[in-house]
């Protein structure tokens, strides 16, 4: 990111800044009316100028890059809050000396952290700063005629001669035919000394990508800003049969822009009604079908979903206001429990994968079984806990709690039971998927035994009561969200790309041709960079310049020389 006061990109010639006023005269606070009044402010504004051709250089702009790629970098070493909090959790708890002293420094919320935003604000600044100019600058520059031709042309790196026969003005008006044909921007002057003339550039395209460049990486920080602030996104576990609305009660977790607000969100439901996977032989998924049906606008909370979608992988369900992604499924057995009143309690809880072959563990809690319903009275000690996993098809001779396939060809479930006091009576938030280790190892809860079951199985437990494996779902996890940057995001991206493949491949040259009365034909041309490949371009052009003059007498071929 070039400033003003450097060097021309092709002539190399230093270039004039805006304030042409003498180093004395701003040391001194004078300025074009006096010592006094606008002199005076201007030397109090000279530090504040100081400090902002500082932020808005080059080097200032990518030493900022640097620390934006650097800062983002405990983002991706620790856990953080908006996109798992219980590894979050897990982390307090492996290291509960280590990590209050983090959470200090945002290490969990680097990219909401207020240094992270100062870092991200201070570069947008400095792009923004570099920008303004240097579009003013390529502005008057495209409007601008290629230079006049240097007296000496032989001296340019690559150059030629000959002698030709006929009118100055004829032969530099066929040769200015000749660089437009082939796309040069050309112009014709007539020299005091009675010599014509013609300045050929190309290449603007050059420094239009660079800029394009940049002004896209300013485009996809705001883009990125405004999903920050403005955006959302959720997850939530359904179960085959059962639905979800767009609210934050009905997520699993919510992270909100820091400027977004709950009514903000859209209206819509979605039920998943089958989920499909097939795999490989090995186990490997091979595609991922959720059939479900949704509604949006005002009918969402007062009728059923009513439109059928295939949801899959990288083919999201786009709602107004909102995209749902397919993330991850599993399995959620379908358990019975018969109390010692006869009370059946029935639910299908989710049990998580923790392997390829979907063997998944979950938890069964009850804190309403074993209590009699002709009495107000509640007793703690009898509640009922069952933890364990899901095999989608049980192993015949390994493992007894591993799965040999992820489809669910001889689905069991392997559970251990607890009686006890589970906890959930004290009011404090547990996690749905596991049971509170604390009362097992407080004995509040006792284990009464283990037993795996096939589908239809019963076990019946040491009180009478029974537990049965009644069959199993699938379910979905899906990620949702709003981002209103995505567009821009999207946008900047590809104008990013097309001008850096512009900047890295549009070469910036220049050709001079200058005809004098006495039949001598001088052709001279630079190029900042690729000047092999430039001479060979230049030696074309020479060639065809010549063939539409007449020629009296070749005397130098094209050639090579000092700059």
């Amino acid at each position: 990111m070039a400033t003003l006061g450097e060097q021309d990109a092709v002539t190399g010639l230093a270039t004039a800044p805006e304030d042409a006023s003498k180093p004395e005269d701003r040391r001194a606070g004078r300025g074009p009316i006096g010592p006094s009044g606008p002199g005076r402010l201007n030397a109090l504004l000279e530090e504040p100028r100081r400090w902002w051709r500082i932020l808005t250089s080059m080097r200032t702009a990518l030493v900022l890059l640097f620390l934006l790629a650097l800062a983002a970098v405990p983002g991706s070493t620790f856990p953080q809050r908006d996109l798992n909090q219980n590894k979050v959790d897990e982390y307090f708890a492996e290291h509960p000396k280590l990590a209050p002293f983090l959470d200090k420094l945002s290490a969990f919320d680097v990219f909401a952290s207020p240094w992270f935003a100062a870092i991200y604000l201070l570069l947008f600044i400095s792009l923004v700063g570099c920008l303004v100019p240097r579009i003013r600058v390529h502005a008057r520059a495209m409007v601008k005629r290629p230079p006049a031709a240097p007296r000496h042309l032989d001296r340019l790196p690559v150059s030629g001669a000959a002698a030709v026969a006929g009118d100055p003005s004829a032969i530099a008006d066929s040769a200015r035919g000749v660089l437009r044909r082939a796309r040069w921007r050309t112009v014709v002057r007539t020299e005091t000394s009675g010599a014509v003339t013609v300045s050929a550039e190309k290449g603007y395209l050059r420094e239009t990508g660079n800029l394009a460049f940049h002004v896209a990486l300013v485009g996809l920080l705001v883009g990125v800003a405004s999903g920050s602030l403005w955006g959302w996104k959720a997850s939530v576990l359904t179960v085959e049969g059962n639905a979800f609305c767009d609210t934050v009660q009905a997520y699993d977790s919510f992270s909100p822009g820091s400027r977004m607000r709950d009514a903000a969100l859209p209206s819509f439901c979605v039920r998943l009604d089958d989920f499909q996977g097939t795999y490989l032989e090995n186990g490997q998924p091979e595609d991922f079908l959720a059939k479900v049906r949704y509604i949006q606008g005002d009918r969402a909370f007062t009728q059923d979903p009513d439109t059928e979608y295939d949801l899959k992988v990288n083919h999201p369900l786009r709602l107004d206001g909102a995209n749902v992604y397919l993330i991850n499924h599993g399995y959620a057995p379908v358990l019975k429990y018969t109390d010692r009143f006869g009370t059946v309690f029935e639910e299908t809880p989710a049990f998580l994968p923790q392997d390829v072959q979907l063997t998944s563990e979950g938890a069964f809690v009850l804190p309403d079984a074993n209590q009699d319903p002709k009495s107000t009275a509640r007793t703690s000690d009898v509640q009922m806990a069952f933890t364990g996993f899901f095999l989608p098809t049980a192993s015949l001779s390994g493992p007894p709690i591993r799965s040999i396939s992820p489809e669910a060809k001889d689905p069991a479930v392997t559970l251990v039971g607890y009686r006890g006091d589970t906890g959930l009576d004290s009011g404090i938030a547990r996690s749905v998927y596991s049971i509170d280790q604390n009362q097992v190892d407080s004995g509040a809860l006792k284990s009464v035994g283990s037993k795996k079951l096939s589908v239809g199985e019963v076990w019946k437990l040491d009180d009478g009561t029974t537990l049965q494996f009644a069959g199993y779902r699938e379910f979905m996890t899906v990620q949702v969200g709003h981002d209103p940057g995505e567009m821009l995001v999207l946008v900047s991206a590809g104008f990013m790309l097309v001008g850096l493949i512009a900047s890295l491949t549009v070469r910036r040259r220049r050709i001079f041709v200058r005809v004098t009365g006495d039949g001598e034909l001088t052709v001279g041309g630079l190029a900042r960079t690729d000047p092999d490949r430039f001479a060979d371009e230049f030696q074309s052009l020479v060639e065809r310049i010549e063939r539409t003059a007449p020629a009296k007498d070749r005397t130098a071929p094209a050639k090579e020389g000092a700059s």
